[in-house]
Order: C-alpha cells, then sequence, then structure tokens
C-alpha cells in the first residue's frame, strides 16, 4: 500500500500539477485523525510520518517536559527524563514511535475520504491564486453551455461564468466556440472558487490592445483611459512616452491590421483611438473625433467644456443619440456642451440686445416715415371704447 500510495500522488502532482509535499501534508493530516479514531488517542498528541519515497507510516507520540504532570498523555516530568537524559530542560518536546501493527490498513481506509477532500481543497486553493493572478487579464476559454442567459465558460480547470450584464448586447454564444473574456473577480464560494468574467467590462479592449501592440506591452505607450458602450463603440485615450512613437499609429498598426484585430474580436464594435493631452481643452476636441471643433472652453470650476463646431459638424459631434458626445465626456472626464457656429452667433446676438440699453435699442428700431400720418392717440378724434359718436 505504502509504494502504491506514493505512485498516486506522483501521478495527481502529475496529472493535476499538485505539489506531492502539499499532497503528503494531507495524507499525514488524515492519518492523524485516523489514529485517534481507531487506537483511542484522541487526548494524545501525535504526528504521523510519510517517507516521501517509500511511503513507510510511522506514528509518534509527542509529549512536553513539564515540572508537575497534569496530563500524563501529552505530558512528561523532568525528574523521569532527566533519568534518561540528564540535558533535558522544561518546554523540550521528546517523540516516541507508537505506530501500531495493523495501522496501514485502517488507515488507508479510515483516511481515504479526507485525502480526497484535502486533495480538492488543494486543487481549488491553487486554482483560486493563479486565476487572482490573472484578474484583470484576457483569458481564452470555450463556450460550454447556456443557462438561463448566463454562459458558462471552460477555462480549462475551472468554469468562468458570464452573466447577462457582462455580455456584449445581441452578441450570440454557441456551444464550442472559442471567445476571449475579461477575468473580473475571483469569488470564494462554498463549492470552491468561481471566476467571473466579462465581455463588456472596458478593461477587455485594453487588455486586447495590449495583446495586439507590443509598444504597448513595452510600456512605450500608455493607454491613459477607456470609454466604452459595449457592442457599439469605444473610444480610448493614449500617449507616448517616446516622441518617436506616433501612439495612435502604434494602436492602429500598418494598414489597420492592429485595431481591426481589436474590433474582430468585438465583433464589429466601432474604436476610436485618440491621442490623450495634459492640456483639457486639447483632449476634449480630440475626444469628439471624427467631428472637426473649432474651439474649446473650459472652465475648471464647474469642470465643463464649451465647444464650438462647424454647422455641418454638430450632429457628427453629439452623434447618434448623443453617443459621441456621451463617450467624449466619460473618457475626458468632463461635461461637454456643444454648440453649432450659428447657434453661437445667434446667442451672442441675443445677449448684445438684452445688453442695450432702450436708447441703444431704439437706434436698432426701424424708424417712422414723417409722411404717414400719425395714429390717433384715444380722446383725439378717435372713439374710445366708452364714445357715444
Amino acid at each position: 500500500m505504502n509504494g502504491e500510495l506514493i505512485r498516486a500522488l506522483e501521478q495527481l502532482e502529475e496529472e493535476r500539477g499538485i505539489s506531492k509535499a502539499v499532497l503528503l501534508e494531507a495524507v499525514e493530516s488524515a492519518l492523524v485523525s485516523a489514529y485517534k479514531k481507531n487506537f483511542g488517542g484522541t487526548g494524545q498528541n501525535v504526528r504521523v510520518e510519510v517517507d516521501p519515497k517509500t511511503g513507510e507510516i510511522r506514528v509518534f507520540s509527542v509529549k512536553t517536559v513539564v515540572e508537575r504532570v497534569q496530563d500524563p498523555a501529552t505530558e512528561l516530568s523532568l525528574e523521569e527524563m532527566r533519568k534518561e537524559d540528564p540535558t533535558a530542560e522544561v518546554g523540550d518536546v521528546v517523540e516516541e514511535e507508537i505506530t501500531p501493527r495493523d495501522f496501514g490498513r485502517i488507515a488507508a481506509q479510515a483516511a481515504k475520504q479526507v485525502v480526497v477532500q484535502r486533495i480538492r481543497e488543494a486543487e481549488r486553493e491553487m486554482i483560486k491564486r493563479e486565476f487572482e493572478e490573472r484578474e484583470k487579464q484576457v483569458v481564452t476559454g470555450v463556450v460550454q453551455r447556456v443557462e438561463k442567459g448566463t454562459v458558462y465558460v471552460d477555462l480549462g480547470r475551472i468554469e468562468g461564468v458570464l452573466s447577462k450584464t457582462e455580455q456584449i448586447p445581441r452578441e450570440s454564444y454557441r456551444q464550442g466556440e472559442r471567445i476571449k473574456v475579461y477575468v473580473m473577480e475571483v469569488r470564494d464560494t462554498p463549492r470552491g472558487p468561481q471566476i467571473h468574467v466579462s465581455r463588456a467590462h472596458p478593461g477587455l479592449v485594453r487588455a486586447l490592445f495590449e495583446q495586439e501592440v507590443p509598444e504597448i506591452r513595452e510600456g512605450i505607450v500608455v493607454i491613459q483611459n477607456v470609454a466604452r458602450e459595449p457592442g457599439a463603440r469605444t473610444k480610448i485615450a493614449v500617449y507616448s512616452r517616446d516622441r518617436n512613437v506616433d501612439p495612435v499609429g502604434a494602436c492602429v498598426g500598418p494598414k489597420g491590421t492592429r485595431v481591426q484585430a481589436v474590433v474582430d474580436e468585438l465583433r464589429g464594435e466601432k474604436v476610436d483611438i485618440v491621442p490623450w493631452s495634459p492640456d483639457p481643452a486639447q483632449f476634449v476636441a480630440s475626444a469628439l473625433q471624427p467631428a472637426k471643433v473649432v474651439r474649446v472652453e473650459v472652465d475648471e470650476d464647474t469642470k465643463t467644456a464649451r465647444v464650438v463646431v462647424p454647422d455641418n459638424q454638430l450632429s457628427l459631434a453629439i452623434g447618434r443619440e448623443g453617443q459621441n458626445a456621451r463617450l467624449a465626456a466619460k473618457l475626458t472626464g468632463w461635461r461637454i456642451d456643444i454648440k453649432s457656429e450659428s447657434q453661437v452667433r445667434e446667442q451672442e446676438a441675443a445677449k448684445l440686445f438684452v445688453d442695450l440699453s432702450p436708447e441703444e435699442l431704439a437706434q436698432y428700431q426701424t424708424p417712422t416715415d414723417p409722411g404717414e400720418p400719425k395714429p390717433p392717440e384715444v380722446g383725439e378724434g378717435s372713439s374710445g371704447p366708452g364714445s357715444q359718436g
């Protein structure tokens, strides 16, 4: 049995990637319980040792040297110990082998379930640590099944949970299909770790660009921010730490290959790549691409940017149902008020007239023709409401 135990542990290490040392620790813990249950050692302090090469099992009674013994099952008196070892001191720990003759057979039977449980726990802990290290990264998985709108993705040794809220709207998933998902969170549950993944998270776009653009992986180009409406459009702001490297060009790639790879993975979602700038006005103007901007006025106190665009660019700047302006606001962190040039002129003209005095305003009114008869006032030849005629 002993040799078989070691071979079984080595096989588990090879197939499941669980350290043999971790498995031996689990076995030894289980055998301690088995000994106490079958040999009346409930009150004893015992240690079980499994030889990692031969699998030989040995049980030791562990006792502490004390001045006065209160618990014979766990203590030895200093006086008795010094008869055997004159150098013994209070606090010394003494071990004595007490391995029962038939312990191997009983231990194998009694500890089997405990060992299996410990192996399962060790495997779960390894998976948890592995995916905690991969949080905020993209992993590739295979769609396993879809249940009540939730997609379960095979990530190798565990399933990822892709909830309805983390799916791209109108995106369908077929069993056996390979997809890339963003690891959002690893949660502990009574059944083990649960990996929550996303296709809608802005981090997915960031991670996909990191995979496709070497300059981002090397830290030359930095993604400053991402604003996303999943399935529709994404804007990313980038800047370069090297003046000789164009951050937008690096992300677009030769003939657009890099950005196209990201778009393909997102099933056709549009991606705008804009240059980040420490100047808020310049950054807001870039964020509103593809619309052309005439000027931007920023109010630091209210964090508001007032943007003026040509008349023929107004609808483009705002976007369908306000999407372009909304994403630009998310990307920059500024409230954006967009007006066309003609709207601005009308507002300025209205403000001018409001600010004029009555005398100044009279200059802009049409003068009365001297040849025209002056309208009679009531009481001067006119018939007022109470006139008798």
